[in-house]
C-alpha cells in the first residue's frame, strides 16, 4: 500500500536556515579578520610573525580536530545547547584576548576559546542543515557556510576603523561582546527536524556509522582532497595582509578606498556567495563536476593574481575570484559526504572529514610564512597552491566520480535507531 508524503510547512525550515546563517556569521570574524591583528599582536607580545600565526593554527586545529567528538556530543545530546555554548565561547575568546600581553596568553584565549567555540557552532549547524534540506543539501549547506564567509564582511571595516582609532584591545573587547550575544540569541532558537518538518523523514534515521565510513576508501580520498584545498585556501587567508604589503598593495588606494580592507571585503562577499552558488550548481550537475570546475577556477585565478601582483586594482579584483574558487569546499564536501554515507550520523561523520581543515591550517599558516622566509619570495607559495588546486580538480573528476558512481548514495533497507535527542 502506498502512502502519500505531505509536504512540510515551508516556513519552519527556512527559519532554521536563517538562524543557522546568523549563528555562523557570528563566529566568522576570529578566522577571517585575524590578518588585521597579526602586526599589533606581534608588537604587544614581542613575538615573530610565524609564532603569532600559530594562534590561527590553534584556532583551526581545535575547530576541526575536535569536531568528531563535538559531532558525537551533538548527535547524542542535541544541537541547541552545544551550539549556544560554542557561540558564547567564541565571543569570550576575543574578550579574554583583549587583556593578554604574552604569546602563550594569546594561544590560550584567542586560539583555545575561539577554536573550541567555532567548532561546536560550525559542525553543529552544518549537521542540522543536511537534515532540514535533504533534497537541497548542497544549497542549504552552502547558505550556512556562506555565513561563515559573509559574517566577517559586516565587521571588516568597523574593526579596521576601530583599531586605527582605539587600538586592538578595545576592538577585541567590543566585538567579542557583540558577536557573542548575537550568536547565543540565534542559537537558542535552533532545533532538529521532526517527522512533519521534512519530506522523507525516515531518511533522518539511516546512515553509515563513523566506523563504517572510516573503512571506506571514498572517505579517505575525500579527506585527502579537502586537505589539499584547505591548505591552499588558508595559505591565502592567513597571509593575505603580509603578501599584500610585500607586493606594495597595502598602502594603495583603489576606487577611492584603501586597497587592503577593500580586497578583504570583496573576498568576504565572494567567499560567501560561492558556497550557496556552487552548492546549488552541484545539486544540478553533480558534486564532482562542480568540484572540478570550481577548483580549476581557483588555480587560474591564483596564477593571474601572481602575474598581476603589482597592479593594485587588478590584484583587488582577482583576490575576489580566488576566494570564489575556494570557499565552496565548505558546501561541496559536506553535501557529498552525506550523499554518500547518509544522514543519521551526518554531524559526527562530517566531523571526521572536517579535520582536514585543521591539517590545512598547519600547512597554510605557519609553514607558508616559513617557506616565504626560506626562499625570500611568495612565488613558491603560490606555485604550491596552484598545483594543489589542479591535482584536486583532476581527482574529483577522474577518481572520486567513478568511485562514488560504483558505490551509489547511501540507503538502508531498514531504518536504524531513532536519534537520541528530540
Amino acid at each position: 500500500m502506498q502512502t502519500t508524503t505531505l509536504a512540510p510547512p515551508p516556513g519552519r525550515r527556512w527559519l532554521q536556515l536563517l538562524l543557522g546563517l546568523i549563528v555562523m556569521m557570528s563566529i566568522s570574524s576570529p578566522q577571517y579578520v585575524w590578518t588585521f591583528f597579526t602586526k599589533p599582536l606581534a608588537e604587544a607580545t614581542g613575538a615573530t610573525l610565524p609564532a603569532i600565526q600559530v594562534t590561527a593554527s590553534i584556532l583551526v586545529i581545535l575547530q576541526t580536530w575536535l569536531s568528531p567528538g563535538q559531532g558525537w556530543l551533538i548527535d547524542r545530546f542535541g544541537p541547541r545547547f552545544l551550539i549556544t555554548l560554542g557561540a558564547a565561547l567564541s565571543g569570550l575568546g576575543w574578550i579574554l584576548a583583549s587583556q593578554i600581553s604574552s604569546l602563550y596568553g594569546l594561544y590560550a584565549t584567542y586560539g583555545l576559546f575561539c577554536g573550541v567555540g567555532t567548532g561546536f557552532v560550525y559542525i553543529g549547524v552544518v549537521g542540522l542543515m543536511v537534515r532540514w534540506f535533504p533534497e537541497r543539501r548542497g544549497f542549504a549547506v552552502g547558505v550556512v557556510a556562506a555565513g561563515y564567509g559573509f559574517g566577517a564582511l559586516l565587521t571588516t571595516f568597523p574593526i579596521d576603523s576601530m583599531m586605527k582609532a582605539e587600538g586592538f584591545r578595545p576592538t577585541l573587547l567590543t566585538f567579542g561582546i557583540i558577536l557573542g550575544v548575537v550568536g547565543v540569541l540565534a542559537a537558542l532558537c535552533l532545533r532538529v527536524p521532526h517527522a512533519g518538518d521534512v519530506v522523507n523523514a525516515a531518511e533522518l534515521r539511516t546512515g553509515a556509522t563513523p566506523k563504517e565510513m572510516l573503512r571506506s576508501p571514498i572517505f579517505w580520498l575525500m579527506f585527502l582532497m579537502m586537505t589539499m584545498m584547505s591548505t591552499g585556501g588558508l595559505m591565502i587567508v592567513f597571509n593575505f595582509a603580509s603578501f599584500a604589503r610585500d607586493f606594495g598593495i597595502a598602502g594603495a588606494v583603489v576606487f577611492g578606498t584603501a586597497a587592503l580592507p577593500l580586497a578583504l571585503s570583496i573576498d568576504r562577499i565572494t567567499n560567501g556567495l560561492t558556497r550557496p552558488f556552487f552548492g546549488w550548481v552541484s545539486d544540478r550537475i553533480g558534486r564532482e563536476n562542480t568540484m572540478a570546475l570550481a577548483f580549476g577556477l581557483e588555480a587560474v585565478a591564483i596564477a593571474a593574481l601572481l602575474y598581476f601582483r603589482h597592479d593594485a586594482t587588478i590584484f583587488v579584483l582577482l583576490s575576489g575570484v580566488v576566494f570564489f574558487g575556494w570557499g565552496e569546499i565548505f558546501s561541496l564536501f559536506p553535501s557529498t559526504l552525506t550523499d554518500t554515507f547518509g544522514e543519521r550520523y551526518a554531524t559526527t561523520n562530517y566531523g571526521f572529514l572536517y579535520m582536514a581543515q585543521g591539517i590545512g591550517s598547519i600547512l597554510g599558516g605557519p609553514l607558508a610564512a616559513m617557506l616565504k622566509g626560506w626562499t625570500g619570495s611568495w612565488e613558491p607559495v603560490f606555485f604550491v597552491i596552484i598545483g594543489l588546486d589542479l591535482v584536486t580538480a583532476l581527482l574529483a573528476f577522474f577518481v572520486l566520480k567513478g568511485m562514488r558512481a560504483r558505490r551509489g548514495n547511501f540507503a538502508h533497507a531498514e531504518p536504524l535507531g531513532a536519534p537520541a535527542y528530540s
